[in-house]
Protein backbone atom coordinates (compact mmCIF):
# COMPACT_ATOMS: atom_id res chain seq x y z
CA UNK A 1 0.00 0.00 0.00
CA UNK A 2 1.34 3.22 -0.84
CA UNK A 3 1.00 7.08 0.58
CA UNK A 4 -1.69 7.61 -2.18
CA UNK A 5 -3.67 4.93 -1.15
CA UNK A 6 -3.43 5.40 2.80
CA UNK A 7 -3.80 9.71 2.69
CA UNK A 8 -7.61 8.81 3.46
CA UNK A 9 -7.04 6.31 6.66
CA UNK A 10 -4.39 8.19 8.27
CA UNK A 11 -4.77 10.96 11.08
CA UNK A 12 -3.18 14.12 10.97
CA UNK A 13 0.45 13.83 12.65
CA UNK A 14 0.49 10.39 10.45
CA UNK A 15 -0.35 12.59 7.14
CA UNK A 16 2.69 15.15 8.28
CA UNK A 17 4.93 12.94 8.45
CA UNK A 18 4.01 11.28 5.03
CA UNK A 19 4.41 14.58 3.87
CA UNK A 20 7.92 15.11 4.82
CA UNK A 21 8.80 11.66 3.72
CA UNK A 22 7.42 12.34 -0.12
CA UNK A 23 8.98 15.61 0.19
CA UNK A 24 12.22 14.27 1.42
CA UNK A 25 12.11 11.95 -1.40
CA UNK A 26 11.17 14.56 -4.26
CA UNK A 27 14.05 16.86 -3.19
CA UNK A 28 16.56 13.66 -3.08
CA UNK A 29 15.06 12.38 -6.52
CA UNK A 30 15.86 16.07 -8.03
CA UNK A 31 19.68 16.71 -7.01
CA UNK A 32 20.57 12.57 -6.72
CA UNK A 33 17.91 11.01 -8.58
CA UNK A 34 16.13 7.76 -7.80
CA UNK A 35 19.18 5.56 -8.48
CA UNK A 36 21.03 7.73 -6.15
CA UNK A 37 18.05 7.64 -3.23
CA UNK A 38 17.70 4.81 -0.93
CA UNK A 39 14.60 4.67 1.52
CA UNK A 40 17.10 4.98 4.39
CA UNK A 41 18.47 8.06 3.37
CA UNK A 42 14.46 9.22 2.42
CA UNK A 43 13.54 8.21 6.24
CA UNK A 44 16.82 10.40 7.53
CA UNK A 45 15.69 13.24 6.02
CA UNK A 46 12.59 13.36 6.38
CA UNK A 47 13.48 12.82 10.52
CA UNK A 48 11.58 9.21 10.34
CA UNK A 49 12.33 5.83 10.80
CA UNK A 50 13.13 3.36 7.86
CA UNK A 51 10.82 1.45 9.20
CA UNK A 52 7.50 3.76 8.93
CA UNK A 53 8.79 4.82 5.10
CA UNK A 54 8.41 0.67 4.48
CA UNK A 55 5.10 0.82 6.20
CA UNK A 56 3.50 3.29 3.89
CA UNK A 57 5.68 3.01 0.80
CA UNK A 58 6.94 -0.72 0.94
CA UNK A 59 9.69 -0.54 -1.95
CA UNK A 60 11.42 2.31 -3.28
CA UNK A 61 9.29 1.69 -6.54
CA UNK A 62 6.23 2.58 -4.23
CA UNK A 63 7.66 5.68 -3.22
CA UNK A 64 8.77 7.15 -6.80
CA UNK A 65 5.52 6.35 -7.59
CA UNK A 66 3.88 8.22 -4.93
CA UNK A 67 6.47 11.14 -5.64
CA UNK A 68 5.21 11.07 -9.36
CA UNK A 69 1.67 11.21 -9.05
CA UNK A 70 2.24 14.11 -6.85
CA UNK A 71 4.48 16.04 -9.03
CA UNK A 72 2.27 15.32 -12.22
CA UNK A 73 -0.69 16.86 -9.85
CA UNK A 74 1.16 19.82 -9.36
CA UNK A 75 2.07 20.32 -12.95
CA UNK A 76 -1.33 19.73 -14.11
CA UNK A 77 -3.15 21.99 -11.48
CA UNK A 78 -0.74 25.28 -12.18
CA UNK A 79 -0.12 24.64 -15.92
CA UNK A 80 -2.29 22.85 -18.02
CA UNK A 81 -5.38 24.35 -17.22
CA UNK A 82 -7.61 26.01 -19.61
CA UNK A 83 -6.92 29.95 -19.56
CA UNK A 84 -9.31 32.01 -16.98
CA UNK A 85 -11.97 34.20 -18.95
CA UNK A 86 -10.77 37.33 -16.94
CA UNK A 87 -7.27 36.74 -18.98
CA UNK A 88 -8.64 35.35 -22.07
CA UNK A 89 -7.20 38.34 -24.82
CA UNK A 90 -4.02 38.20 -23.13
CA UNK A 91 -3.61 34.05 -22.89
CA UNK A 92 0.12 34.27 -23.44
CA UNK A 93 0.33 36.73 -20.15
CA UNK A 94 -1.64 34.27 -18.48
CA UNK A 95 0.60 31.00 -19.19
CA UNK A 96 3.68 32.85 -18.19
CA UNK A 97 2.43 34.41 -15.00
CA UNK A 98 1.48 29.78 -14.43
CA UNK A 99 5.21 28.73 -15.36
CA UNK A 100 6.96 31.79 -12.80
CA UNK A 101 4.41 30.66 -10.25
CA UNK A 102 5.34 26.66 -10.48
CA UNK A 103 8.60 27.57 -10.15
CA UNK A 104 8.08 29.93 -7.05
CA UNK A 105 6.14 28.14 -5.29
CA UNK A 106 7.45 24.29 -6.11
CA UNK A 107 11.32 24.71 -6.99
CA UNK A 108 11.95 21.16 -6.46
CA UNK A 109 8.63 19.86 -8.61
CA UNK A 110 10.63 21.77 -11.46
CA UNK A 111 14.03 20.22 -10.71
CA UNK A 112 12.57 16.73 -10.37
CA UNK A 113 10.62 17.57 -13.88
CA UNK A 114 13.63 18.80 -15.59
CA UNK A 115 15.89 15.77 -14.31
CA UNK A 116 13.47 13.26 -15.32
CA UNK A 117 12.83 15.15 -18.75
CA UNK A 118 16.34 14.92 -19.44
CA UNK A 119 16.54 11.03 -18.34
CA UNK A 120 13.65 10.30 -20.56
CA UNK A 121 11.60 8.74 -17.84
CA UNK A 122 7.71 7.82 -17.41
CA UNK A 123 7.26 10.67 -15.40
CA UNK A 124 9.17 12.92 -17.99
CA UNK A 125 7.61 11.31 -21.16
CA UNK A 126 3.71 11.80 -19.41
CA UNK A 127 5.06 15.71 -18.72
CA UNK A 128 5.77 16.00 -22.19
CA UNK A 129 2.93 14.69 -23.85
CA UNK A 130 0.53 16.22 -21.35
CA UNK A 131 1.59 19.68 -21.88
CA UNK A 132 2.42 19.56 -25.60
CA UNK A 133 -1.57 18.64 -26.02
CA UNK A 134 -2.18 21.52 -23.85
CA UNK A 135 0.29 23.28 -25.68
CA UNK A 136 -1.48 22.28 -29.50
CA UNK A 137 -5.33 22.80 -27.86
CA UNK A 138 -4.02 26.51 -26.88
CA UNK A 139 -2.65 27.30 -30.13
CA UNK A 140 -5.14 26.04 -31.87
CA UNK A 141 -7.56 27.89 -30.19
CA UNK A 142 -5.80 30.77 -30.63
CA UNK A 143 -5.55 30.43 -34.24
CA UNK A 144 -9.76 29.53 -34.38
CA UNK A 145 -10.20 32.53 -32.48
CA UNK A 146 -7.82 35.39 -34.93
CA UNK A 147 -5.71 36.07 -31.71
CA UNK A 148 -2.79 34.41 -33.44
CA UNK A 149 -2.28 34.55 -36.99
CA UNK A 150 -4.05 32.56 -39.27
CA UNK A 151 -0.35 31.08 -40.99
CA UNK A 152 1.14 29.85 -37.96
CA UNK A 153 2.11 26.21 -37.49
CA UNK A 154 0.14 25.31 -34.82
CA UNK A 155 2.11 21.75 -33.49
CA UNK A 156 5.62 23.44 -33.41
CA UNK A 157 4.26 27.06 -32.32
CA UNK A 158 3.04 24.95 -28.91
CA UNK A 159 6.20 22.75 -29.34
CA UNK A 160 8.51 25.94 -29.35
CA UNK A 161 6.62 27.59 -26.60
CA UNK A 162 7.00 24.27 -25.03
CA UNK A 163 10.98 23.86 -25.24
CA UNK A 164 11.20 27.57 -24.34
CA UNK A 165 9.61 27.00 -20.78
CA UNK A 166 11.02 23.96 -20.12
CA UNK A 167 14.34 24.61 -21.87
CA UNK A 168 14.88 27.72 -19.07
CA UNK A 169 13.73 26.33 -16.34
CA UNK A 170 15.77 23.60 -16.76
CA UNK A 171 18.91 25.46 -17.14
CA UNK A 172 18.61 28.15 -15.20
CA UNK A 173 21.75 27.39 -13.17
CA UNK A 174 23.71 28.79 -16.11
CA UNK A 175 21.24 31.62 -16.89
CA UNK A 176 21.98 32.70 -13.41
CA UNK A 177 25.94 33.50 -14.84
CA UNK A 178 24.34 35.95 -17.34
CA UNK A 179 21.99 37.61 -15.38
CA UNK A 180 22.51 40.45 -12.51
CA UNK A 181 20.71 38.06 -9.47
CA UNK A 182 18.92 35.07 -9.08
CA UNK A 183 16.82 33.85 -11.86
CA UNK A 184 14.05 33.38 -9.13
CA UNK A 185 14.17 36.76 -8.23
CA UNK A 186 10.76 39.14 -8.97
CA UNK A 187 12.99 41.13 -11.30
CA UNK A 188 14.45 38.58 -13.32
CA UNK A 189 11.14 36.34 -13.42
CA UNK A 190 9.76 39.84 -14.36
CA UNK A 191 11.95 40.60 -17.41
CA UNK A 192 11.76 36.95 -18.32
CA UNK A 193 8.32 37.00 -18.72
CA UNK A 194 8.35 40.08 -20.64
CA UNK A 195 10.97 38.88 -23.41
CA UNK A 196 8.85 35.75 -23.48
CA UNK A 197 5.82 37.61 -23.94
CA UNK A 198 7.08 39.74 -26.23
CA UNK A 199 8.91 37.47 -28.50
CA UNK A 200 5.75 34.82 -29.18
CA UNK A 201 3.52 37.87 -29.62
CA UNK A 202 5.74 39.26 -32.49
CA UNK A 203 6.70 36.36 -33.91
CA UNK A 204 3.50 34.69 -34.29
CA UNK A 205 0.71 37.43 -33.35
CA UNK A 206 -0.87 39.50 -36.18
CA UNK A 207 1.08 43.43 -35.85
CA UNK A 208 -1.41 46.15 -36.45
CA UNK A 209 -1.54 47.63 -40.00
CA UNK A 210 0.06 50.97 -40.55
CA UNK A 211 -2.11 52.29 -43.46
CA UNK A 212 0.43 55.20 -44.50
CA UNK A 213 -2.05 56.18 -47.39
Amino acid sequence: MTAVTERDHVGGDELKKLERIRQAALKSFATKGASGTSLRSVAADAGVSLGLVQHHFETKAGLIKAVDDYVMGVVIAVVAQPVSVPHAKDSIADMGSRVTTLLLEHPEVVDYFGRALIDGSQLGITIWDTLSAFGTARWTARKESGEARDDIDVTWAALNSLVLALGTLIVRGHIERQIPGAFSSPEQLDRWQKSVNTLLREGLFPQPRNDEA
